[in-house]
């Protein structure tokens, strides 16, 4: 599959995903869910939170991706490749670091957030350099 398609298919699956997880914090929230909004769960809260920002604010980066890259740029697949990683890396960490919390700290899944990060970063300087070599 062409990696701009591949990367506009799993953009909109991934915000899919992101924003259903928005609402399923609103839920939560609207049904004054202890789980979720006690005082001592602060920390899951933020970190829940921040796995749907970062999801749906990452899927966005792929989907802008996907829209603005010429085809046949350089380092295309990897760009897209690494941008994917991050979009799910990232909010993934976020998720599964706020499913234990332990004396206000996220659990071990809160690891994959830096990955995620050093993908992200990766997948935009690639797809920086391909779009400057196109010109």
């Amino acid at each position: 599959m062409d990696p701009l398609q591949r990367a506009r298919t799993f953009g909109w699956w991934s915000l899919l995903v992101w924003l259903s997880l928005g609402l399923v914090l609103e839920a939560l929230h609207g049904f004054k869910v202890g789980w979720y909004l006690d005082v001592v769960n602060d920390t899951r809260r933020l970190v829940f939170t921040l796995a749907h920002v970062h999801g749906t604010l990452l899927s966005l980066v792929v989907l802008a991706f996907a829209a603005t890259m010429p085809k046949g740029a350089p380092a295309l697949a990897r760009a897209g490749l690494c941008l994917r990683a991050a979009a799910v890396l990232m909010p993934l960490g976020f998720l599964l670091g706020g499913l234990r919390v332990a004396g206000g700290d996220p659990d071990y899944g809160i690891v994959l957030v830096p990955i995620g990060g050093v993908l992200l970063f990766v997948g935009v300087l690639l797809a920086a350099r391909s779009a400057s070599a196109a010109e």
